[in-house]
């Protein structure tokens, strides 16, 4: 399938999510996920959001999937196969991404997704590329200014992710409403169906840049939320050249040009002390932290 029309499929797959549908995007055959066999396919196949603004949506003009993450697998694909436009999308979601590494559906993907123990059990991930918080978006005026307040509230995550995991734990008496994206929690807040939608930082950020005058993040950031490329597990010779290729990426000065174009920034020092952290070592920092 052409990226063009995954493009259009996502796009379709997002409005149809925005009226409380749901649909499955059709993926290729599996694959032998390998860096030799990739090489040798000449393509990489990457999952990417199609819901997290900024870091991966559907451009409307094109079709085409674009964002923060979207720039960093074209360029993991020009180093590792010589060329930014080696590489095929296919658009996934919390509940999806993690089957799709499984099944060699994809090679790897970028999809804001935190790196945990529960996941290191059932794939691999890259060293740390991104880290996130978990924060709050309201309706501005809300009540609402931290976790804390959400007892007797309704709150809106993405089913199968760690906010949601998380929110449950720190926050037991507030109503959990799950959608599978966050474009349906974003419509349920707009409409009064929910009080407040949680996630990471930074996908709630590109919803409060497209309507500053009515929405909010408050809460500030109480969770460490380090992001990295899943991955099968097992496949070293995959994480060794993503690995590899983002800290070119990073030396380079490249990795500081996407921030600025796509997260409106310097790069934060939060970000830059977490980068390059291995998978276990994010792991064991995400189990043992506290909320703040």
């Amino acid at each position: 399938m052409t990226l063009r029309r995954r493009a259009i499929l996502a796009a379709a797959l997002c409005a149809l999510a925005a009226f409380g549908f749901s649909a499955t995007l059709p993926v290729h055959a599996a694959d032998d996920t390998t860096l030799d066999a990739i090489k040798k396919r000449g393509i990489l196949h990457v999952g990417v959001r199609a819901d997290a603004p900024g870091f991966g949506t559907i451009d409307l003009a094109t079709n085409q999937p674009v964002g923060f993450e979207v720039d960093l697998a074209h360029a993991i694909a020009k180093r590792i196969l010589g060329s930014p436009d080696k590489v095929e999308f296919t658009i996934v979601k919390s509940d999806n991404r993690i089957p799709l590494v499984q099944n060699g559906s994809i090679d790897f993907f970028l999809a804001t997704a935190t790196i945990t123990p529960t996941r290191m059990k059932t794939i691999g991930f890259s060293n740390v590329y991104y880290r996130a918080g978990q924060s709050l978006l309201v309706k501005s005026g809300s009540p609402i200014h931290s976790y804390h307040d959400l007892d007797g509230k309704s709150v809106c995550t993405v089913q199968g992710s760690t906010p949601e995991q998380t929110i449950r734990r720190i926050a037991p008496k507030a109503t959990v409403v799950t959608f599978e994206t966050y474009p349906e929690c974003l419509t349920g807040l707009r409409g009064g169906r929910v009080d407040a939608v949680t996630t990471d930082n930074t996908i709630l950020q590109g919803y409060e840049a497209q309507d500053p005058a009515n929405l909010a993040i408050v809460g500030g950031l109480f969770t460490f939320e380090p992001y990295g490329a899943g991955i099968k597990i097992g496949n070293t010779s995959l994480q060794g050249a993503i690995d590899a290729a983002l800290d070119d990426i990073k030396k380079s000065g490249e990795y500081a040009k996407l921030h600025q174009k796509w997260l409106h920034g310097i790069v934060p020092p939060s970000v830059n002390a977490a980068f390059g952290m291995s998978p276990e070592a994010a792991a064991a920092k995400w189990q043992d932290q506290k909320p703040g």
